[in-house]
Parts: C-alpha cells; sequence; structure tokens
C-alpha cells in the first residue's frame, strides 16, 4: 500500500489511472458488508443469531432481516412436523424396524407403531439452540416418547391396550409428553398409537373369543326367533280355540238353518244351473249339478 501511494506521488499519471480502480474496490468492499448484513429467512423458518458463540434472544422472522454482519444465523423450522417409529421398514424416519417394545401389566411384550406430530416454539428457538441444539428430534423427541410410553405401558394388560383401554393409554401418554416438550420449547400437537402388536398366542385367544361371542350371538339370535314363532302360533291357536267356544255357547239350530239359507239363496244365483232337493237327511239340502 505504501509502495503504491509512494508510486501514486513520483508519478501523478498514475494515480490518476488507478483512481477508478480504488473507488471500484471500495464499492465492492461496502456491497458485500451490505449483502453480509441482509439475511434471508425462508416461510416456516425463523432464524437465531449466534455471535462468538453467544446466542441472540431476539429471532429473525422470515423475509429479509438487517443484521451485524459478524453473526452466524441458524434456522429453525417452526411448521408442524411429524416424527414416526413404525415396524415397518423405511415408513419411520429410521429405515430399520423402530417400533417401541414395552411390557405390559401381565408381563407380554407388546409392539407399538407410533406417530408424533409436534412444532418448535418460535420464542424457545434461541433456548433450544443454546440448551439441546438444531438435532432436538434425536435427542427430544424421539428417547421423551418411548420413556413416556415404556412407563405407562406397565399400568394396562396386553389385551386392554388392544381394545377396551387403548383410547386410555393414547391420552395418558400425550399428556406426559405434552409436559415433558413444553418443558423444552417444544409444542406437541398430536399423538397418534397406529398400530398395537400382541404376541402371536395372545392374538389367537383374542380372536378365539371373537369368533365364540359371535357364535353366541348368533344362536341367541335363532332362540329368539324359535320363541317368538312358538309364540305366534301359541296365540293362533288361543284364538282359534277361543273361537271355536265362542262359536259353539252363540250358534243355535234356528241361526243355522237361517245361515243354510242364506247358503242356498247365493247358491241359486250362481251362473252355473243347480238343483236343490229340501228335507234330506238331517234336513241338508241335496245339490245337483244341472250342467252335467
Amino acid at each position: 500500500m505504501f509502495g503504491i501511494a509512494a508510486l501514486m506521488r513520483s508519478n501523478p499519471g498514475s494515480a490518476k489511472a488507478t483512481r477508478p480502480l480504488q473507488i471500484i474496490g471500495g464499492a465492492i468492499i461496502v456491497l458485500g458488508l451490505m449483502l453480509s448484513a441482509i439475511r434471508q429467512v425462508e416461510p416456516g423458518e425463523v432464524g437465531v443469531q449466534t455471535l462468538f458463540g453467544k446466542v441472540q434472544d431476539q429471532i429473525l422472522e422470515s423475509g429479509l432481516n438487517v443484521v451485524n454482519p459478524m453473526v452466524d444465523v441458524v434456522t429453525f423450522n417452526i411448521k408442524t412436523q411429524n416424527y414416526t417409529m413404525s415396524s415397518l421398514h423405511d415408513e419411520g424416519e429410521q429405515s430399520a424396524d423402530d417400533a417401541i417394545r414395552v411390557l405390559s401389566k401381565d408381563g407380554l411384550e407388546v409392539i407399538i407403531d407410533l406417530t408424533i406430530l409436534y412444532k418448535a416454539l418460535p420464542a424457545k428457538t434461541p433456548e433450544i439452540l443454546s440448551k439441546i441444539g438444531v438435532d432436538y428430534q434425536a435427542v427430544v423427541i424421539r428417547p421423551m416418547a418411548r420413556t413416556q410410553i415404556r412407563n405407562n405401558a406397565v399400568y394396562y394388560d396386553a389385551v386392554s391396550l388392544y381394545s377396551t383401554r387403548r383410547d386410555e393409554f393414547q391420552d395418558r401418554i400425550f399428556k406426559g409428553i405434552e409436559k415433558d416438550f413444553a418443558d423444552r420449547g417444544i409444542v406437541l400437537e398430536e399423538l397418534l398409537v397406529r398400530n398395537i402388536t400382541l404376541p402371536a398366542s395372545v392374538k389367537l385367544a383374542i380372536e378365539s373369543k371373537i369368533n365364540a361371542e359371535q357364535e353366541a350371538q348368533k344362536m341367541e339370535f335363532v332362540l329368539q326367533k324359535e320363541r317368538q314363532e312358538a309364540e305366534r302360533k301359541r296365540v293362533e291357536a288361543q284364538g282359534i280355540s277361543d273361537y271355536q267356544k265362542i262359536m259353539a255357547l252363540t250358534l243355535t239350530d234356528k241361526q243355522l238353518q237361517y245361515e243354510m239359507i242364506k247358503a242356498n239363496r247365493d247358491i241359486s244365483l250362481s251362473p252355473n244351473t243347480k238343483i236343490i232337493i229340501m228335507g234330506g237327511k238331517g234336513n241338508q239340502p241335496i245339490m245337483l249339478n244341472a250342467d252335467k
């Protein structure tokens, strides 16, 4: 620099020639400083500033932000994220079998597939960075969820976990994980117990019990139907018996003769030619078909 200055003093013409270069160089330096002071944060993210290893409390919102050129900016995803632990390969965050194996109250091993929906609180991201780090999924999400599930599964027997008390179990571990996450600046939005796999012997016993219950229900339906049919026949027989008793008590000889006369009249009015001979045996008319 001193040599250039001396050269410029000794050669005024050279100084005039290098002056534009100095201006351009100064402009580039100023532009570089300006650009380094502007940081872009993508939508759904916030920026956490660190200066010489110290985390700053003020976060950067999405968009363009003017900052100290000396700071480093670490971005945090604040959108809803999911972490899945599954027995199926390549379905969860781990490529291998990552299902949670727990012991139930009755000492049986139960395999649970789980999905957690969560997000980081923007205001808590500086604290997360300073106390946990950017890889808080591996440090907080995974181990705390697995621990809460193991700690709570011991209160339920295997069959209850699989059927009647599944929702209760899910609510219980949700509350435990929610508190653990909140203490570290993370919001638990949803917890989904996707699948509970029982030992093969227990599963077979449950299926046998279900089949037996279905058969019992089917048989009860058949018996109920038979009872209804028997009741219907009883009512029908009682009705016939009551009718016969009423007829036996109310019909007289004159009533029968009157009914017979009415019947004969109807026969005589039919289109077929009839010959009716009165005074037969027992006062029964004899009817002859005149067409034959």
